[in-house]
């Protein structure tokens, strides 16, 4: 019972919508984290700070102002003036993400954790028979661009082949209605 509670606090669709990919790494943003957690985000980032030894670079980032605006453009959020965001977020990558469940010591925090990491791994695993789709589907098509190129040569081919069979042009008539050269037909002089 306790285990299906567990799964049904965070859906493993709405956290694989969640993840981004910035400076190369898949990562969730902190104010994402701090929804499935069911926590405030600065609770979640003074959390983070009181152990900040435990998340290197490779672990989590702030972003930059333009990263920031790139991905504020592609969302309608609200303006700072406002009481929206007034500082660029933290993205926490897999491993930020593993580190958060230790710094965050709940029940709640390990159960999310746990469908945290089964999306990473089987968003991988979708990445992993893409990049296999991708490889087949570039052989199939450097075999189809063969048969184009063997294709047209063949058009080819025929084409001079119908030419040779076609019957030669009648030749133009002489312009003084005799025909040019030796024919039989010519009448004997008397």
């Amino acid at each position: 019972m306790a285990r299906a509670k567990r799964s049904a606090l965070v859906s493993g669709e709405q956290i694989t919508q969640s993840i981004l990919v910035f400076r190369g790494h898949k990562v969730l943003l902190d104010e994402d984290l701090a929804v499935l957690y069911s926590v405030a985000t600065k609770v979640l980032l003074q959390a983070v700070k009181r152990n900040i030894g435990r998340f290197p670079e490779d672990f989590m980032f702030q972003l930059t102002a333009a990263e920031w605006a790139a991905l504020r453009s592609q969302f309608v959020t609200s303006k700072p003036q406002r009481g929206g965001r007034r500082y660029t977020p933290y993205v926490f990558t897999e491993q930020g993400v593993a580190m958060l469940s230790s710094v965050l010591n709940s029940e709640r925090a390990i159960a999310v954790n746990i469908e945290i990491m089964r999306a990473f791994v089987k968003l991988r695993e979708l990445l992993a028979s893409n990049k296999e789709l991708a490889r087949r589907f570039d052989q199939l098509e450097a075999r189809v661009e063969k048969l184009v190129a063997h294709d047209e040569a063949i058009t080819v081919i025929l084409s001079a082949i119908r030419e040779l069979m076609a019957p030669p042009p009648a030749p133009p008539p002489s312009p003084k209605g005799r025909p040019i050269g030796f024919t039989a037909d010519l009448k004997e002089k008397p």
